[in-house]
């Protein structure tokens, strides 16, 4: 699943840079990724999954939400320099019509 991938790589971004980690990462983003995948796992729309930002189901604790917004802020531009080819799926996903009728 594409978005595992995406979601692992933005938290890496974004460790590396607030939390100065070099390899690995810090406990704190480790607990946020081991969140993000389950909850990735346990989505509810599968393969048709949208954007998180287009999604109707907040299946994300308010404290881990905020924490997601904020990687996603950070990460997401610079996910165009270091994983372009992510970057540019997930645009593409963004704009997609979906089978659940998000982008209707």
């Amino acid at each position: 699943m594409r978005e595992r991938v995406s979601i692992e790589k933005m938290i890496i971004i974004y460790c590396e840079a607030k939390h100065r980690t070099r390899k690995g990462l810090c406990d704190d983003c480790y607990s946020l990724l081991e969140y993000a995948l389950q909850r990735l796992q346990r989505c509810i729309f599968s393969e048709e999954k949208p954007v998180c930002a287009k999604c109707p189901v907040h299946c994300y604790r308010k404290t881990m939400r905020e924490k997601i917004v904020a990687v996603m802020r950070y990460s997401g531009p610079r996910m165009i320099y270091k994983h372009p080819g992510l970057a540019m799926l997930h645009l593409i996903d963004s704009f997609r019509n979906s089978s659940i009728g998000l982008n209707k």
